[in-house]
């Protein structure tokens, strides 16, 4: 369904601005009234990560007026194989200040605002009622959860996307007009139970095609053209080249934009509705946690220990810690690992950075190695604190 202008157009163009968005304006159903739309407009796209990286990049070449980006991490090396907004330079620098910069340097004519902070329900309402329209780059349920929420309870429509590996997903979220995220998926999964990109990976150029897509949708909302993805899921299959559109309709008992809603407010903690580890998973760790240093002298001192990597075979190919046995969480799920765990030695899991190697505890411990411990942090810990020769992911 085609939906009115987000946005009122600004009073006019400058002969600059006319010479830079000339292609626009060319375009019947864009034109002087869609480009002075966008330059009226106020948009933030929070994360400056993935799919902030192309999004913040085309909204700025659009012309959108108010371009604002939050975020609080800073560069990483592992980042530049596709956060194509940062370059080597910006290793070590705040992820909003290097896009910003980006920003204007692809467009000097718009206002850029930065937000060099976490995302917080403190924080969110404030920094979302300065804006016409979100666009969602986060990589984790707790955010997005928290995002649909203050956009719903601020009537702002807001542009998602997410991305794992091959496959990426993107849809429009306005509950004045169609579904909410909580329509889609109206609990997070279990917890473990979706890797993140950082533990799953991601093909670079998938970030540019959900990211394009989410640029795309926040135009034709901002100018009130076409018929944006509202009440729509595309999802991209890259390995495929396949694009495909399900129905999302707006749930009448969603808890947040049904008819008798009970979220009213903001969680007060998104972190544990979504729960990083399971319940059991926190038993479990409780006073069986060791760092990376502690296991480090343990095998110095030759204690009796069986140290089991829990990730996948291409994560172990990268790096591994010196000694450990590769069993891949997978096989902790179906419970073939426990047949390959030695009676006679102390248990030793990790993975990444400890929530695998967390959930693996858990179901260690209740098969009777009580005395099972996993590592903190795990190899990441391991390279930081033991031996930063050995390449990070």
């Amino acid at each position: 369904m085609s939906l009115p202008p987000l946005v009122e157009p600004a009073a006019e163009l400058t002969v600059d601005e006319v010479r830079r968005y000339s292609r626009h304006l060319i375009i019947p159903d864009v034109g002087m009234a869609g480009q002075k739309r966008l330059k009226n407009a106020k948009v933030l796209c929070v994360g400056a990560g993935g799919l902030g990286s192309p999004a913040l990049l085309y909204l700025a070449a659009a012309g959108v007026g108010t371009l604002g980006v939050i975020d609080f991490d800073v560069v990483d090396e592992s980042n530049l194989q596709r956060q194509v907004i940062h370059g080597q330079s910006d290793v070590g620098r705040p992820k909003a200040e290097s896009a910003a910069a980006s920003v204007r340097e692809i467009n000097p004519l718009i206002d850029v605002v930065v937000h060099n902070e976490i995302l917080t329900t403190e924080n969110v309402m404030e920094i979302f009622a300065q804006y016409d329209l979100i666009v969602d780059g986060t990589d984790n349920f707790a955010t997005r959860y928290m995002v649909n929420d203050a956009a719903v309870l601020l009537g702002k429509p807001y542009v998602w996307g997410s991305i794992y590996r091959f496959d990426g997903q993107a849809s429009v979220f306005w509950a004045e007009h169609g579904p909410c995220y909580r329509c889609l998926y109206p609990e997070p999964p279990p917890p473990g139970m979706v890797p993140s990109c950082a533990e799953g990976g991601v093909l670079g150029v998938l970030c540019a095609s959900i990211g394009s897509i989410q640029v795309n949708e926040a135009i034709k909302l901002l100018t009130g053209i076409g018929e944006p993805l509202v009440g729509r899921l595309m999802i991209y299959d890259a390995l495929e080249m396949n694009y495909r559109s399900v129905k999302v309709r707006k749930d009448p008992e969603c808890v947040l934009c049904g008819k008798n809603p009970t979220v009213t407010q903001l969680l007060e903690d998104y972190e544990a509705f979504c729960g990083a580890v399971s319940a059991e998973a926190q038993e479990a760790v409780s006073g069986s946690t060791i760092t990376a240093t502690e296991l480090k002298s343990w095998q110095d001192r030759g204690e009796n220990i069986y140290v089991v990597d829990v990730r996948e075979p291409n994560e172990y190919e990268i790096v591994s810690i010196p000694g450990a046995v590769l069993i891949p969480k997978g096989e902790f799920l179906n419970g073939s690992a426990l047949e390959k765990l030695p009676q006679d030695k102390k248990i030793v899991l990790h993975c990444k950075s400890g929530v695998r190697s967390a959930e693996c505890l858990a179901i260690v411990k209740n098969a009777g190695f009580s005395d099972a411990v996993h590592v903190g942090g795990g190899v990441l810990s391991w390279i930081k604190t033991i031996d930063p020769s050995l390449p990070t992911y």
